[in-house]
This record gives structure tokens, C-alpha cells and sequence, in this order.
């Protein structure tokens, strides 16, 4: 429980009007409501979690947010990223994010970090916030946050999303468990998509994001009944909310500093992994590709190995679709066998951005089926070739 001191926060009239409807709860009232003022919440990121829960705890009267996140807002992002709006496509998330908050509550300090969090900065970063929420998506900063947080004694509202699921916690609260004894080890790189990959329900981050961001008003507060020690699972398309024990782990490593996130999830050789499979496939860019289709349209054979619906949104003309999942069960290997043979074609494949497409490749070269890849994959073509081919 958070202990500042009120006798220096007042409210003004103003503020009695906002938060009348908090004052009135028993469990808030007006002490409630001025350790909320008092309060400094920082969200590490403005996607589509950070979004959500951002604008909420603006609204709650949050005395002082802080914002990290580096990226700009992006067309695709409007789907979920709630706070951005079309006006700021191209501009920096953070300085969105803070025109909304103003919007909403101009006496909202707003503290803005346009950077990488990284192992260098994050107890710098943290240190004179109260509560830290991991709004990332990818395991090396869900894994940097929370140890920055189990050094500084800092309680760690923890969410995640992926197509229709999504998850919430608080870690590191009054000796709760941790995100380690979540995941004592990261998974393997590559093994989880991204939403980029996978998609995700536009509302679904709306949703963990608003529960995140009511477990950090809650601490603040000093309820009871905080998230801590269980693990909040949802499933948008069966609506259902299930909840899992969980507790600290006893023989867990100590954390004693913040080490190299990347490496520590396999992130550096991975990548080395991939460009050497590259390397050692043969690669071609979109215009060569376009001079082949026109040039000897009856030599290749051109498969899309998307999934059925990334089809669906753009193709480029003449390709076969043959899913990299039908690839790894081994029923699209037969299926390309049948295609490359009929005349001798050469094969081709691509994909979004020429990851998945290499994966298919080697599976395909170790069934004894050579073929090429499409370098930048279908964006490419988007972009370099036809720009009338939808981009997602």
C-alpha cells in the first residue's frame, strides 16, 4: 500500500465536480480520491494496452503519468490504439498519447520518455514512479521490466494479448509472485507470433488494458483484493474469464541486476540463424520477380505460404496459396511436389516479409525441393512494385 502525504493534497472545486462520483464511493471518498492525485504511474508502452489503460487512469484523477515508448503511430495501429487518432498517423505514440491525456484531464503532469527501454536506463527510468505497467509485447522487455521492478520494490501490473486471449496480473506486490514464476524461461524466439502474425481483436486490449489499469487504481487505493497471486485469463470469443493460482517460487534465481534481455532470450542467435538460412537459400527482390512473371510466365511456380485470410486481403497475380502450416504437417510438400513437377517448373514462394517463406523453403529443400525466395515478401511488392496491393 502506497503511503503519501495528504495533508499537502488538496482538491479545488473543479476537481470536487470531476470526481464526484469517485468521492461518493465509501471505498474511495475524498481520501481516496486525493491519494490518487497523489499518485505517479508510469506505462511502458502506447499500444494497444498502453491506450486503454492510459485514458482511464487520466480520467481517475492520477496526479502524474509517465509514457516510454519510441515508436510512431502507424495506420494499422487505429484498429485497437485507442488513444491515437488518424490525425497523428506518422507522429510520435507519446506525444498522442499526451495530447489525449490533456484533453481528458489537463491537470495531469505528463512525463514523456522517447526511448528504448533498455537494461542502461529502466531504474532511472522507474525510480520515482510508484507503480510501473508493462503494456509490451515481446518477452525481452516483459522480462527487463519486471526484474527493474523486483530491484526497486515497485509493484508491476503485467498484461498480455494475442487474438482473441488476454491475460492480467500484479507481480511483485507485497511479496507476490514475479513474472519469472510466470515464466521462469523465455520461450524460444519465434514460437509465440506477434499480433502482427496472429491478428488480435480490436476490443481485446481494451479490455486486459481497462483491468490493468483498475489493479493499479486499487493499489493506490490500498484494496485487498488486488490481482496478486492469480492469473486472470480471458477468451473474448467465448467470452469466459477463468483465474489461476499462482505463487512465488521458492528456488527461484535471484535477480541482482539487469542483464542483456535480448541475449538472455535467444533474440541475437536467432536473428544469426535466420540470416544464415537466408543466406544460404537463393533470394530475389520484387522487381526480378516481376521481370520473371512477365518475362517467362510458364518457367515458376509462385506459392504464398500466408494463412488463407492474409490471402484473402492481397496476392500478388498468378501465386498459389499452400499455407507454411499445410508445409510443416507435410501435406503442402506433396501438394508442391505435384506443382514443380508437372513441367519442370522452378519454384518461388513468399510471404509478408520473407521470414515464413524461409522457414518453408529449408523444410521444402530437405524434402529434396529447391526453390526461391521473395525478399520483403508481399510488402515489398506493395510498396516497390504495386502500390494497388492492399499493405496490413
Amino acid at each position: 500500500m502506497l503511503n503519501p502525504n495528504l495533508e499537502a493534497i488538496e482538491l479545488n472545486k473543479e476537481e470536487y465536480e470531476r470526481y464526484a462520483r469517485h468521492i461518493i464511493l465509501p471505498e474511495v471518498g475524498l481520501e481516496g480520491q486525493k491519494r490518487l492525485k497523489a499518485a505517479s504511474v508510469l506505462c511502458v508502452g502506447t499500444g494497444g494496452l498502453g491506450s486503454p489503460l492510459i485514458l482511464y487512469l487520466a480520467a481517475s484523477g492520477i496526479g502524474r503519468i509517465g509514457i516510454v515508448d519510441f515508436d510512431v503511430v502507424d495506420t494499422s495501429n487505429l484498429q485497437r490504439q485507442i488513444i491515437h487518432s488518424t490525425s497523428w498517423v506518422g507522429k510520435p505514440k507519446i506525444e498522442s498519447a499526451k495530447h489525449r491525456i490533456l484533453e481528458i484531464n489537463p491537470a495531469c503532469q505528463v512525463d514523456l520518455y522517447e526511448t528504448r527501454l533498455s537494461s542502461e536506463n529502466a531504474l532511472s527510468i522507474f525510480e520515482p514512479y510508484d507503480i510501473i505497467i508493462d503494456g509490451t509485447d515481446n518477452f525481452p522487455t516483459r522480462y527487463l521490466v519486471n526484474d527493474a521492478c523486483v530491484l526497486l520494490n515497485k509493484p508491476n501490473v503485467y498484461g498480455s494479448i494475442f487474438r482473441f486471449e488476454g491475460q492480467a496480473t500484479v507481480f511483485n506486490y507485497e511479496g507476490g509472485p514475479n513474472y519469472r514464476d510466470l515464466y521462469p524461461e523465455p520461450p524460444p524466439p519465434g514460437m509465440v507470433p506477434s499480433c502482427a502474425e496472429g491478428g488480435v481483436l480490436g476490443v481485446l486490449p481494451g479490455i486486459i488494458g481497462t483491468i490493468q489499469a483498475t489493479e493499479a487504481i486499487k493499489i493506490i487505493l490500498g484494496a485487498e483484493t488486488t490481482l496478486s497471486g492469480r492469473l486472470l485469463l480471458f477468451n473474448a470469443w467465448d467470452m469466459k474469464f477463468r483465474e489461476l493460482k499462482l505463487r512465488p517460487n521458492p528456488v527461484r534465481p535471484v535477480i541482482e541486476k539487469l542483464v542483456d534481455y535480448e541475449e538472455f532470450c535467444g533474440i541475437p542467435q536467432a536473428q544469426a540463424e535466420s540470416e544464415k538460412a537466408q543466406e544460404e537459400l537463393p533470394e530475389i527482390t520484387v522487381q526480378e520477380l516481376k521481370f520473371l512473371l512477365e518475362s517467362h510466365p510458364h518457367d515458376y511456380v509462385l506459392i504464398d505460404v500466408r494463412n488463407p485470410n492474409e490471402h484473402e486481403i492481397s496476392r500478388i497475380p498468378g501465386s498459389v496459396l499452400v499455407p507454411l502450416s499445410d508445409i510443416e504437417s507435410g501435406e503442402g510438400v506433396q501438394k508442391i511436389r505435384e506443382l514443380v513437377d508437372v513441367k519442370g517448373h522452378r519454384l518461388i514462394a513468399h510471404c509478408k516479409m520473407g521470414g515464413r517463406s524461409t522457414k518453408a523453403l529449408q523444410i521444402l529443400k530437405e524434402a529434396g525441393i529447391e526453390g526461391i525466395n521473395v525478399k520483403g515478401g508481399i510488402l515489398a511488392w506493395s510498396q516497390e512494385v504495386d502500390p494497388s496491393v492492399p499493405s496490413y
